[in-house]
C-alpha cells in the first residue's frame, strides 16, 4: 500500500492551497480516509476525515469552515482544499487510510500513512 501526498508549499496568511493524496495497493473505495498534521514540537492531530463514499465528513474545530475534504474513488484520490490559511496551520500534513469504511477521529484507526507534505504559512 502506498499513499503519496502532494500540493504543499509556502503561502501567505489568508491564502489557499490544495493538497492531494493518491493511493495504490488498497481497496480505496472500502476505506475511510483522513488528513492529519504535525507541527514542530507538537503531537500529530486530526485535520479532517471522510467516509468511504464521501458522503460523511468530519472537521477539527480549528479548520472547520476553512478546509474542505473530498475524494474521487474512481481516481483513488483524496484532496484537501485549504482556504484562509493562518500561521497556526503551518505543519507537515499526512494522508492516512483506514481498513474500514467508517470515519474515525482516532489516529490508531488509520493503518496506512503517507510521507507527508509540508505546508508553511507566512504571516
Amino acid at each position: 500500500v502506498q499513499l503519496q501526498e502532494s500540493g504543499g508549499g509556502l503561502v501567505q496568511a489568508g491564502g489557499s492551497l490544495k493538497l492531494s493524496c493518491t493511493v495504490s495497493g488498497l481497496r480505496f473505495d472500502d476505506s475511510a480516509m483522513a488528513w492529519f498534521r504535525q507541527a514542530p514540537g507538537k503531537e500529530r492531530e486530526l485535520v479532517a476525515c471522510i467516509d468511504w463514499k464521501g458522503s460523511g465528513t468530519y472537521y477539527a474545530t480549528y479548520v472547520r469552515g476553512r478546509f474542505t475534504i473530498s475524494r474521487n474513488n474512481a481516481k483513488k484520490l483524496m484532496s484537501l482544499q485549504m482556504n484562509g490559511l493562518k500561521s497556526d496551520d503551518t505543519a507537515m500534513y499526512y494522508c492516512a487510510a483506514s481498513r474500514v469504511p467508517f470515519m474515525s477521529d482516532e489516529e490508531a484507526d488509520f493503518d496506512y500513512w503517507g510521507q507527508g507534505t509540508q505546508v508553511t504559512v507566512s504571516s
